[in-house]
């Protein structure tokens, strides 16, 4: 099993929800966050005074999948998610050892 974390633009959620479900995803996690990567943000004029603003809104999309399907929904955000500019998100993927339902007890790739 991989744990994929998925950090994306906002406007970038609905692509991502509809790439998750084809995959047959069995649950996500959204998290709002802000931050920033190698663009730093950006500069911008406010009433004369220019200032830096370096943490951007973005949104972490976590969930749990099975190897194959891992693979596949990396290969298809890879895809369909950039817009070719900074700021389009990251990829980070775990290895989980084990999953357990709590009001079951089942584990494993039938505990997701």
């Amino acid at each position: 099993m991989k744990k994929l974390e998925i950090i994306i633009k906002p406007d970038k959620l609905e692509d991502l929800k509809s790439i998750l479900e084809q995959c047959k995803a069995s649950g996500i996690m959204i998290s709002n966050i802000m931050g920033y990567g190698n663009q730093k943000g950006y500069k911008q004029m406010y009433r004369g005074t220019e200032y830096t603003v370096n943490l951007l809104p973005k949104l972490k999309v976590e969930t749990v999948v099975n190897d194959e399907e891992a693979d596949a929904i990396i290969r298809q955000v890879e895809e369909k998610i950039p817009s070719g500019t900074y700021g389009d998100g990251k990829i980070f993927v775990y290895d989980v050892e084990d999953a357990v339902r709590i009001r079951t007890g089942e584990r494993g790739n039938t505990a997701l």
